[in-house]
């Protein structure tokens, strides 16, 4: 297996066009065509995980975190980031990063959490926007049926859980062939008139190129009338966050210490506990104080994140529970969740969880 497919096989899970604009994703050091000889998987690539790869001999190391993130002007060695570059080149391993792409992802980090915590019925917490697009064209109706078929071969139409979507209308549509065209139908110099349906259909703003290569390929027409729009609504799909129920409400406090069992967590930072019952839970893996708002206006009880600042813990007022449950405690089993991922996509093939403890905080 090549680097490329194995960056495809993850993109499946996570595409990186759903990474956030400040990120950096996808590979970072090596070459899309190297033969992978296996996958170790880590939640930070530093040097005793490009160690391990090269005692493991695997040349392909997937790591959640980028450890490329700012722009590197030199490579001497004088930093933990340079000096993992320069292993990983050295020994020629390849490392891919996943991070926002998987944040974003409704099966991703966030829902991880869910399923550790027992967070039932999960939904995204702040949809994000701008990632959907809708195409329009203009087919012979007796073609309408085989044009659609491909276009939902190459992922258009495809909402939430739903697939093959489209509105379909009838009309007349008319055109002019003049002088050098080769048209369909219909005679040089001769305006033709043409029943055709008009296909409408929503698809995920990566897919853009698959759907137009697909339009164009499959459209009887020598021009293609189509046209493209973004669309403003947000993808209830895809973003940051999550937000369920718990099976049961609990007391505030059981549930903090039923977190930290579940997620072993040595500390918990956290608002005054009050008497009320918890039982709609907000998480968010990572970073997550700028989501504050969103957790009150979605009437979370309760909102898992990490590296909370002083003045954040006052944003909760009366509203909610605020609790900082570290950040990488809080992102610790996306390795499970991306080991058991791949294993699953590429079966009889090496991967295995990094064994490297990349935690840089401890706690007395």
């Amino acid at each position: 297996m090549k680097v490329k497919e194995v960056g495809k096989v993850l993109e499946a899970l996570a595409p990186l066009s759903h990474a956030e604009d400040f990120d950096n994703v996808g590979l970072l050091v090596g070459n899309l065509d190297w033969e992978v000889s296996g996958i170790l998987v880590t939640l930070d690539t530093l040097e005793n995980v490009v160690d391990e790869a090269i005692r493991k001999q695997y040349n392909l190391i997937v790591s959640f975190h980028p450890i490329i993130f700012k722009g590197l002007k030199q490579l001497t060695g004088s930093s933990y980031v340079e000096r993992v570059v320069m292993k990983a080149i050295a020994n020629n391993i390849a490392i891919y990063s996943i991070h926002t792409a998987l944040d974003n992802s409704n099966l991703g980090v966030n829902a991880k959490i869910c399923e550790v915590l027992g967070i039932q019925n999960p939904k995204i917490l702040i949809p994000k926007k701008g990632t959907l697009k809708k195409l329009t064209t203009y087919v012979p109706e007796k073609d309408a049926e085989k044009l659609k078929s491909s276009l939902f071969e190459a992922g258009a139409g495809a909402i939430g859980k739903y697939s093959n979507c489209s509105f379909s209308a009838e009309g007349l549509g008319s055109f002019k062939a003049m002088d050098g065209a080769n048209p369909t139908l219909g005679q040089i110099g001769e305006t033709h008139f043409e029943k055709e349906t008009q296909l409408n259909m929503v698809f995920p703003f990566e897919k853009e190129k698959a759907i137009i290569d697909t339009l164009m390929k499959n459209h009887p027409y020598e021009e293609v009338a189509y046209e493209i729009v973004s669309l403003e609504n947000v993808n209830s799909h895809i973003g940051m966050g999550m937000i369920g129920n718990l099976g049961n409400s609990m007391d505030a406090k059981e549930f903090l210490l039923h977190v930290k069992q579940k997620m072993k967590i040595p500390v918990i930072r956290h608002t005054v506990l009050p008497s009320k019952k918890v039982q709609r839970v907000a998480v968010l893996g990572g970073s997550g104080g700028f989501a504050i708002v969103a957790a009150k206006k979605a009437k979370a009880d309760i909102f898992l994140t990490s590296d909370l600042k002083y003045h954040q813990f006052f944003e909760a007022e009366s509203d909610l529970i605020l609790a900082d449950i570290g950040h990488f405690e809080s992102e610790q089993f996306t390795k499970d969740l991306l080991v058991d991922y791949l294993t699953e996509k590429i079966p009889n093939f090496a991967v295995a969880l990094s064994e490297s403890v990349t935690n840089p905080i401890k706690y007395l």
